[in-house]
């Protein structure tokens, strides 16, 4: 497409880009298969307890039975190595990745408003957002948690569900490039997700340069260095670790229980 004139207002052209970019509806078998794919990035993105390990099986089967799309490519790329290693050492990867530092947390708002009161109100708003079409988390993860996001995103569709997502690219893109950084397999989950969100743009690309090198917002506190070189303000908030991270739900792998604990 040629290049809008000079003489068009910004705000037109500005509003034009977005309808160009804005996809078409999908069909219902479009909508059925990026829910099945949202679903399986939040099961897989999930601490790998004794019972989502036992089904590793059935979760390989169904990132094999996608259709062809860069998506279940980055899928299967993982399963490779999920599939494959011992529960133990699953469960000592997960833990060292996600709980033990800071850039690859998957706490979303911690990105976009770090130790500040605005991320207990972000926390809220997302869980009316989940109240407001009938879904009530059991409590045992908080709201912003990556996991619950994703299931969110697949129960609720791409408009509402995946608003959330949407709102926490440049945090997604963070936690993307901090996990390709140490070399962590769950890189191919973030590259999954993303590639299905819209494109990143410059000022998205600048804004997780600065939040990599500066660290999210703090109100009271300074950054100091977090680990091996890894922001975080000395009062940052800390993942919960009296409860491991959301039970897998089982509709992807099996008949979904009456509730999860």
């Amino acid at each position: 497409m040629s290049p809008l004139p000079t003489t068009v207002p910004a705000i037109v052209r500005t509003r034009v880009r977005a309808a160009v970019r804005r996809r078409a509806p999908l069909s219902p078998r479009e909508a059925e298969e990026r829910a099945l794919v949202l679903r399986l990035l939040s099961l897989l993105s999930q601490y790998p307890d004794e019972e989502l390990a036992a089904h590793r099986p059935g979760l390989a089967s169904a990132v094999a039975a996608l259709p062809r799309s860069p998506a279940a490519a980055e899928l299967s790329a993982f399963m490779d190595w999920f599939a494959v290693q011992e529960p133990d050492a699953l469960a000592r990867h997960y833990v060292e990745t996600f709980d033990l530092r800071r850039r690859s947390s998957l706490y979303l708002t911690y990105y976009l408003h770090g130790d500040t009161r605005r991320r207990g109100m972000a926390l809220l708003t997302l869980a009316r957002r989940y109240r407001a079409v009938g879904w009530d988390t059991d409590g045992a993860e908080l709201p912003d948690h990556l996991p619950v996001v994703l299931e969110f995103a697949a129960l609720a569709g791409p408009g509402t569900g995946e608003a959330p997502l949407r709102m926490h690219r440049r945090g997604l893109e963070l936690i993307r490039h901090a996990l390709t950084e140490y070399g962590s397999p769950y890189r191919h989950l973030l590259s999954a997700l993303l590639g299905l969100l819209p494109p990143a743009t410059d000022a998205d690309r600048a804004a997780v340069a600065k939040l990599a090198a500066e660290g999210p917002p703090e109100e009271e506190v300074g950054l100091d260095p977090y680990g091996d070189g890894e922001f975080a303000p000395p009062s940052a908030f800390v993942p919960p670790t009296a409860a491991p991270p959301t039970r897998a739900p089982r509709t992807a792998i099996g008949p979904r229980p009456e509730g999860r604990s």
